[in-house]
């Protein structure tokens, strides 16, 4: 018996996304196949041991060191002073453009926050090389302003845009009866934003939040120009640090095919890899504690 032809087409559809999505799986899984086999001879050389130390000195002629604790803590550092800087900024600003703003100033702020989002990120480093760091080193008195906190600011000015654009549409997707009935029960504008609003699209905030972090973890041309590039195990802004982004970046174009310190490149990436999956359980936790999502 002949299928109908519409239920034909639902099949094929459905064909397609399967097949859509087994791809994504399957791309995955060869990412992680491909880290693995190029990690696992430093870690057959080398153990997991040399991995842990302090000292990350891969060009050494005499005492060559691995360690990726300084390119950790440095990605840590800027990744979690940058959060720190773009939540509190993005969500008020989405809350603002969604609920304050009239449709006149809506209609100048979406261009322009959407526009800041395009900004190529070599852009953004040259200017935080060139306005950012002298108004850093001005401030605070320091000897460089290349430092953990100037890498902060550029990254939470990345970060922003999407927490704004993601935050605003969830915000302004919560039905209007929650809004209403909170206001008739005698809550002002602002209790009921903060109150009923902000709570009913956390979901959407939360999404945005984890978007522009993991801009923050995966960027590299910014880190890479503004935070001075020294390997060192620290946890004040004020101080030079390195992340594992940069540090694959600036090393991987100039290193001996199949060295050590080829091989211990792709481990940094590992680990990169893993920070990233740690920030998508977060996320997910976040998500089934509050029922949403």
């Amino acid at each position: 018996m002949a299928l109908a032809p519409q239920y034909l087409k639902a099949r094929i559809i459905r064909y397609i996304f399967q097949m859509s999505a087994l791809t994504s799986v399957l791309i995955v899984a060869l990412i992680f196949l491909f880290l693995g086999r190029e990690s696992l001879p430093f870690v057959l050389r080398h153990g997991l041991s040399e991995l842990f130390g302090g000292m990350w000195n891969p060009v050494s002629f005499e005492n060559e060191q691995f360690g990726i604790i300084p390119l950790i803590t440095g990605s840590v550092l800027v990744t979690l002073l940058a959060t720190a800087i773009a939540v509190p900024f993005g969500v008020i600003g989405a809350v603002y453009i969604a609920e304050v703003a009239r449709p006149a100033e809506r209609e100048i702020w979406k261009p322009v926050i959407e526009l800041l989002a395009g900004i190529p990120s070599v852009v953004l480093g040259f200017f935080g090389l060139v306005v950012v760091a002298p108004i850093v080193k001005a401030t605070f008195g320091l000897s460089s302003g290349l430092n953990a906190l100037t890498g902060a600011l550029m990254l939470a000015l990345m970060a922003i845009p999407t927490i704004i654009t993601i935050s605003e549409d969830a915000i302004r997707n919560v039905p209007t009866s929650f809004k209403e009935a909170s206001m008739s029960l005698g809550a002002s504008r602002l209790q009921t934003i903060w109150k009923v609003t902000v709570p009913a699209a956390l979901s959407g905030i939360v999404a945005a939040v984890m978007l522009g972090v993991g801009r923050v973890v995966g960027e590299t041309m910014v880190v890479m120009m503004v935070t001075g590039n020294a390997a060192l195990i620290t946890f004040s802004p004020f101080e030079s640090v390195r992340t594992m982004t940069a540090t694959v970046a600036a090393e991987m174009g100039e290193v001996p095919f199949g060295s050590d310190h080829y091989h211990a490149l792709f481990v940094v990436g590992v680990a990169l890899l893993l920070m990233t999956f740690g920030l998508n359980m977060i996320a997910q936790k976040v998500l089934k504690k509050y029922r949403i999502g």
